[in-house]
């Protein structure tokens, strides 16, 4: 599918050379800077799979997911939204790192409060923004299996009814929510909103490596190799799986029928996964802010403690939709319904 993509999309096979260049690009930097320290070495490995690691968290896939979604149904190609948002969310590591570096030990010990009031922030726009694009594409999700229940009902349905109009209540409600974000470049705000909770081990992890080159005297330019492998590995890993979900819904955009039969299917995954991560964040920060710990809320907490491994698990979710809705529109005929 990704070889597919890269194949009719140059732009798309640009942007991974490009990335690719970039990954190699923060390996030559750390090889100049420590090739006599095999620790600082291992530390550069560290920082780097934090970053491909990080690309998978469950946030970040649901918001890549439904952006890529909401694009590709006004008829674009998204190929920089994985990028853009990762961007974002890596510049608030940088920065962190960057102020690490000036300030050493000082600011090591007075993180608290950045981390306190920037985990409200970035939980919270994570929380509201994942919500607001599942109630986008529940909208969506009704417009598609109305059109198809008339399809399979054999009425007349026009190519234009394959494609969500945004007609109704429902759309006047949240058309705001639609103009959000129109362009790949926009997810750079959404990504840098994301960041600046801090609430991942790997971005902490990020940061203490900074902190403890900064304490033992290590120059501003030599620590920002770890920030920089960071942020090119999950800028890598985001984009793939940007580029991949283009694929996956390419394929169902071919045919209006495909379009509504696949849309049906993932939507419906892409608003529970959206609905189920950033009720989580909502819930946890209720939780962390108001002191709940008892009854349900202590198992909220554990869910928001492993909230991190569920990207792997959503991402198997939409790869396994995707393979399952082909094979039952293949089975079932659905290619010979007409659009009239």
């Amino acid at each position: 599918m990704l070889l597919r993509v890269l194949r009719d999309n140059p732009r798309a096979a640009v942007l991974l050379v490009v990335l690719v260049a970039a990954n190699l690009a923060a390996w030559a930097w750390a090889l100049v800077s420590f090739h006599h320290s095999t620790a600082l070495m291992a530390a550069s490995l560290l920082a780097w799979c934090y970053g491909l690691r990080h690309a998978v968290d469950a946030d970040h896939i649901a918001a890549i997911d439904n952006v890529t979604r909401k694009m590709m149904q006004q008829g674009k190609r998204p190929f920089g939204i994985g990028a853009w948002f990762s961007l974002g969310h890596s510049s608030i590591v940088v920065l962190a790192s960057i102020a690490i570096a000036a300030t050493a030990a000082a600011f090591q010990n007075d993180m608290d409060w950045f981390h306190d009031v920037g985990g409200v922030i970035g939980t919270a726009v994570s929380a509201c923004f994942l919500l607001a694009m599942a109630l986008v594409n529940l909208v969506i999700l009704r417009g598609v299996w109305r059109n198809f229940r008339q399809l399979k009902r054999g009425e007349s349905l026009s190519a234009e009814d394959t494609d969500f109009n945004g007609g109704g209540i429902m759309s006047w409600l949240f058309r705001s929510t639609f103009k959000l974000i129109n362009k790949s470049w926009h997810m750079y705000l959404v990504g840098f909103l994301f960041g600046l909770g801090f609430d991942t081990a790997t971005e902490i992890g990020v940061l203490g490596i900074s902190a403890a080159s900064a304490s033992s005297g290590m120059s501003i330019w030599s620590i920002l190799v770890f920030p920089a492998l960071f942020a090119s590995g999950m800028a890598l890993i985001d984009t793939l799986d940007n580029m991949i979900m283009v694929g996956a819904y390419g394929w169902a955009f071919n045919k209006p029928q495909r379009k509504l039969y696949y849309n049906m299917t993932i939507t419906g995954t892409s608003v529970v996964v959206a609905l189920f991560i950033g009720g989580m964040e909502a819930l946890g920060l209720l939780a962390d802010k108001f002191n709940l710990h008892s009854g349900m809320w202590k198992w909220v907490d554990a869910l928001n403690e492993n909230l991190g491994n569920a990207g792997f698990i959503v991402v198997g979710l939409f790869i396994g939709c995707w393979i399952v809705s082909m094979l039952n529109y293949r089975w079932k005929g659905y290619d010979s319904l007409v659009v009239r």
